[in-house]
């Protein structure tokens, strides 16, 4: 038995008819481009991301982009962030001007390292960039303190984390705004691109209206240089059917997570992801860590079982930005972690059986690679 890392068809069987009838009621509309179908999917995604505004986009990139230039982030001004996410977040950054500065992260979590913020602000600092990574949220408590008294903006990355909870309160909804993608295999995917800014000022949300459809103000009357990044109908009308079933979908991917984590408990080259007691964390990705990871993979591909490694390197060590001129051993914790994650299979449709052949293979294999092992038995 071969085991996906990811199986979108799955999810896809289970909604077939209400995919068929909400496709059919945008062709029978001619809705295409933003309207009716993107209108409705932002009133939900608003009330379930517990805002007043939603606007969507066509992309979590652009989300990001448009919610620092709504904010009036550009050019002279710094953004703090962290080295091991996607590279979107820091590419938002740079797209609007500004200059990515990175802070290391937990060693436990993955997330922003409070302890390091406050360091890394300047004068130039304008506003901080938390990532709630593979589903994770951040410890937005002592961020958003130190943004406070500061004077900073805040931006969630929340593009991994649709329904995450931060000590109960929804992912999105802690800062000044929220971004979240909904690229085809994240928890809520889109059937092609696309993205959306969540906030609590009205003033943001018209802003970020204009800018994604060319700064117009009303048809033909431009008040700010915009670009096109509407979401399309398509879009709109399929993530409004695929919201209604994720609480579910995330529930099944706790609870998927809690199996790994049972199985892996004693394996002591395996380290299973870790949830503070103030998050819900809704495992986009069920990443572990673990030496020799590279050939690990590999010998699990070679059985059948497919994985992942989010990410290989960190953004301060990608050739795009290395005019920054930081160094080797600058994020330590970032730095060990990229060499040593790994992505299992992650999926709400998921079985136990395929589960325990992963943590089977997973624990086969090792033994012969990594010792001490002492992995339990698949249940």
């Amino acid at each position: 038995m071969n085991v996906p890392f990811l199986d979108l068809k799955a999810q896809y069987e289970t909604i077939r008819d209400e995919i068929a009838e909400a496709l059919n009621a945008v062709l029978e509309s001619g809705a295409f481009a933003g309207g009716p179908f993107v209108e409705k999917f932002e009133r939900e995604f608003a009330s379930f991301c517990e805002c007043e505004h939603a606007v969507g986009v066509n992309s979590g990139t652009t989300a990001l982009w448009l919610a620092l230039q709504g904010l009036g982030v550009g050019p002279g001004d710094e953004v703090i962030t962290v080295p091991n996410t996607f590279i979107a977040t820091a590419e938002a950054i740079s797209l609007t001007g500004a200059r990515p500065v990175f802070v290391d992260v937990d060693e436990g979590a993955y997330t922003m390292d409070p302890a390091f913020l406050e360091g890394a602000i300047t004068p130039a600092t304008r506003a901080i960039i938390p990532v709630h990574l593979y589903g994770q949220p951040a410890d937005m408590d002592p961020i958003l303190a130190i943004a406070r008294r500061h004077g900073l903006l805040v931006i969630e990355d929340a593009c991994q984390a649709h329904g995450a909870r931060y000590k109960g309160k929804s992912v999105g909804s802690l800062g000044d705004a929220g971004c979240f993608s909904f690229y085809p295999g994240k928890n809520l995917g889109a059937y092609g691109e696309g993205g959306a800014v969540v906030t609590k000022h009205r003033s943001l949300a018209d802003t970020v209206r204009m800018l994604r459809d060319h700064g117009q103000s009303q048809k033909y009357y431009h008040s700010l240089i915009g670009i096109n990044a509407r979401m399309d109908g398509i879009q709109g009308a399929v993530l409004s059917v695929k919201l209604k079933h994720l609480p579910a979908w995330n529930a099944a991917r706790r609870w998927n997570a809690d199996l790994y984590n049972r199985l892996l408990a004693d394996c002591p080259v395996i380290t299973p992801p870790y949830e503070p007691d103030y998050a819900e964390h809704v495992y986009h990705l069920y990443v572990v860590r673990t030496p020799n990871r590279d050939a690990l993979m590999a010998a699990l591909k070679d059985q059948g079982v497919h994985c992942g490694i989010h990410y290989p390197l960190p953004i301060h060590r990608q050739k795009a930005y290395e005019s920054l001129d930081l160094p080797l051993g600058q994020y330590p914790v970032a730095e060990a972690s990229a060499a040593e994650v790994l992505s299992l299979p992650m999926y709400a449709e998921l079985t136990q059986e395929q589960i325990n052949l992963v943590v089977h293979k997973m624990r086969t294999t090792s033994a012969g690679m990594l010792a001490p092992v002492g992995c339990a038995s698949a249940v």
